[in-house]
């Protein structure tokens, strides 16, 4: 079986979170709970169900992820994206970069 994680959006303000060890929605997918059999898979479904019934998270999936020594990674690319953010550099962080992309 494929090592999975729940993740969700948070009703609240739309951002992607990953269910934790502790049962909170964390901000980061190496913080999330990795569920490597089938019944911790049941459990994180459950965690998710509830929370989308509490009107905490919407969007609620279990993915698959493979563990790498830099955390868990998703496997699929919507995920991959979900967890590190946009393929492109989309808003410079800085004046200096914002005149060098011109």
């Amino acid at each position: 079986m494929k090592t999975k994680v729940l993740t969700a959006n948070r009703l609240s303000d739309g951002i992607s979170v990953w269910l934790g060890a502790n049962g909170e929605w964390v901000f980061s997918i190496k913080d999330a709970f990795l569920a490597r059999h089938e019944e911790a898979v049941v459990a994180i479904e459950a965690a998710g169900k509830q929370a989308l019934d509490d009107n905490r998270v919407v969007d609620v999936n279990v993915i698959d992820v493979e563990e790498t020594a830099s955390g868990p990674r998703p496997f699929r690319l919507r995920e991959r994206i979900r967890a590190e953010g946009p393929t492109i550099d989309y808003a410079p962080a800085s004046p200096a970069r914002v005149s060098q992309a011109a």
